[in-house]
């Protein structure tokens, strides 16, 4: 059999084809991405779970023209596939190569970039507008999953799109939780039928004829088609929030999904609509469908069997740790509280719930009500744990700010992902967690170069009672070394000192150390002896230890894995302060650049952003020459 994919590069060449052949092109673009995500890695579930709903859209609308937005777009890898990226597939997630998301400037046919969750709806909500006035009666595409519409965020943007009644279709893409069962051939029926153009017509009809009697019947007959509609549908809350709902929908019958999507393309529907399809995450491959998490995110893997690609380090990812120095805390303190949003695997606070599951808590994607659910919980004299990427964390700035700093409630933040990640790329990199935290009053913001240090830190915030913690660590595993135990304990604000030397000081904060020995062992071969310190604490600044350094040193350089305003920002504020410049101390700021660094391995972009080993001895040489040139100029000056 001839395979039809091979005829797709763009949605276009789909829409060449007949109805009866997109269960063909379906089956062959499932067996595509599988075969890609084996040798690449990425997000496989949910992909698996699209490919029917991926056809039908590209197939009834007219994309790019319409425009067609992804939430968090971990499923866009289909979407990719026939809109012309094809050829290039196989780069997905690699330097570059294509985002493992939708970029807007990767190809017109992502019309907004996403891989944070919930923002589809008010995206193109916003997109509808603009087309509104612009007189431009193209299409508005949103698909979002159940997981994404717990957030805050959606529901805001359908509040305002109802209120609006703007021209925009939401996909609901359900593949978990329940919203409303399918009723099989009936539910199919009824789905069609109220998409389609008697339906429409017949609704608006009976609309102005009762307009012309009475407030109270109007009132009356209104409530009647909403509980006909709700108990049919299951469809009453976004019916409440103004929209249009049609479903549930088989989501992998592509027949029936063309059928509908055209009923919708061709209504004369003013409003928005949402129309919700039930999917199966993982859908057509075996190993996925039996995986508890549906194969979300992959290695590489064997097609045959499903075994994934392991790492070969015998060090314990820092996630591992912290879970398991977290729950050995919890066994002797009733308090501690585990809290993530929708990340229990991501966190590891699926192996806290497996000791403690009264006291774990998923509040879904909803980083926001996180903080501020541990900061209720700390009122009470518990000791929360929020345990969230700190690239989501972002999200959640003004509840740490507001409902957890002013008022110095002891929530422990656990930032996961601190620093760049590698193949998500630069919408999951924790490059701005130390510069938002350290000028936030009443905090305690420290970073562990290694897992041993991970763990003293999680030991000390434990009995932090009176003000907000965190303590950020990075993706992947530690260095394999001896672990301490859960009663050593850091004292707050102080640093360590790693190896004494002359002349230059490197303030190291986070695990960067290592690189910094590196550096430290080439530079001691060119006759230079390097001092190292491990900082430890951003906030509060072990000032002592500081000005002890810049006061007998020539140079001093901090080296952080965040942005400006951060931990160097602060040591700079501090020593300028005291006025240590004005005798002669060369300083230099070591951070990530001014800009968002594209995917690809975390030592080639560590490279990329000048914190690898060489670029630290680079810096220190730059800084010593421009002391002896400085010197140079000063003798030709006084002669």
């Amino acid at each position: 059999m001839t395979k039809l994919i091979r005829q797709i590069n763009f949605p276009a060449d789909l829409r060449k084809f007949k109805k009866d052949q997109l269960k063909q092109i379906s089956d062959e673009l499932r067996d595509e991405l599988i075969d890609v995500v084996s040798e690449t890695g990425g997000h496989l579930g949910a992909g698996l779970g699209v490919v029917e709903l991926t056809i039908a859209l590209h197939y009834v609308f007219d994309t790019p023209k319409d425009k067609l937005v992804w939430d968090v777009s971990h499923q866009c890898y289909p979407h990719k596939i026939i809109t012309g990226r094809k050829d290039k597939i196989k780069t997905l997630r690699k330097g570059g190569g294509l985002s493992g998301f939708t970029k807007r400037s990767e190809s017109e046919y992502d019309p907004f970039g996403a891989a944070h969750s919930s923002t589809s709806i008010s995206s193109t909500l916003g997109m509808a507008v603009a087309k509104k006035l612009s007189n431009n009666n193209n299409n508005v595409v949103a698909v979002i999953g159940d997981g994404a519409m717990s957030a805050g965020m959606a529901y805001e943007a359908m509040n305002n799109a109802g209120a609006l009644k703007s021209k925009l279709i939401v996909v609901l893409n359900d593949n978990d939780m329940s919203i409303a069962k399918p009723v099989g051939a009936m539910s199919k029926y009824l789905a069609r039928l109220l998409s389609g153009k008697l339906y429409f017509s017949l609704r608006e009809t009976v609309k102005m004829v009762i307009s012309a009697f009475s407030k109270r019947f109007s009132q009356k007959a209104g409530k009647a088609e909403d509980m006909l509609r709700g108990l049919v549908t299951g469809g009453t809350l976004f019916s409440e929030l103004g929209f249009y709902y049609i479903g549930p929908v088989d989501g992998h019958d592509v027949d029936n999904l063309v059928q509908i999507f055209e009923n919708v393309k061709n209504s004369s529907h003013q409003g928005p609509i949402l129309i919700h399809v039930r999917t199966q995450k993982g859908k057509g491959y075996k190993p996925a469908e039996e995986s508890g998490d549906k194969y979300h995110g992959v290695s590489k893997f064997n097609i045959a069997t499903g075994e994934q690609s392991k790492s070969k380090s015998n060090a314990p990812s820092y996630t591992k740790v912290f879970a398991e120095t977290l729950i050995k805390h919890a066994e002797q303190d009733t308090k501690i509280i585990g809290i993530t949003g929708a990340m229990p695997s991501g966190t590891g606070l699926n192996l806290f719930e497996k000791r403690f599951p009264d006291r774990t808590f998923d509040v879904g994607i909803a980083e926001q009500h996180a903080v501020t659910f541990a900061a209720g919980l700390a009122t009470e004299g518990y000791k929360p744990y929020a345990a969230i990427y700190s690239t989501f964390l972002q999200r959640a700035y003004d509840q740490v700010v507001h409902d957890v700093a002013i008022q110095s409630l002891p929530v422990r933040f656990a930032i996961d992902r601190a620093g760049l990640v590698g193949a998500d790329g630069p919408t999951h990199a924790g490059s701005f967690d130390i510069t938002y935290l350290s000028t936030l009053p009443n905090f305690v913001v420290m970073a562990a170069s290694d897992e041993s240090e991970l763990v003293k830190m999680i030991n000390t915030s434990v009995n932090i009672n009176d003000r907000p913690s965190a303590f950020r660590y990075p993706r992947g595993n530690g260095l394999g070394i001896e672990m301490p135990s859960i009663n050593e304990l850091l004292e707050i604000g102080k640093g360590r000192v790693i190896k004494e030397g002359k002349k230059v000081a490197i303030l190291n904060f986070g695990t960067r150390l290592e690189e910094c020995k590196k550096a430290s062992d080439i530079l001691s071969k060119k006759g230079e002896d390097i001092t190292i310190i491990d900082a430890r604490f951003a906030k509060p600044l072990d000032k002592k230890l500081i000005m002890e350094v810049a006061n007998n040193h020539e140079v001093l350089i901090t080296i952080e894995e965040g942005s400006i305003g951060g931990f160097g920002s602060h040591v700079m504020q501090f020593l300028s302060e005291r006025g240590v410049f004005d005798k002669g101390l060369k300083f230099r700021s070591m951070i990530l650049p001014d800009l968002f660094i594209d995917q690809d391995t975390p030592e080639k972009m560590y490279e990329k952003a000048g914190l690898d080993s060489l670029s630290i001895v680079n810096k220190i040489q730059e800084t010593l020459n421009s002391n002896i040139l400085l010197a140079k100029n000063k003798n030709k000056i006084s002669n």
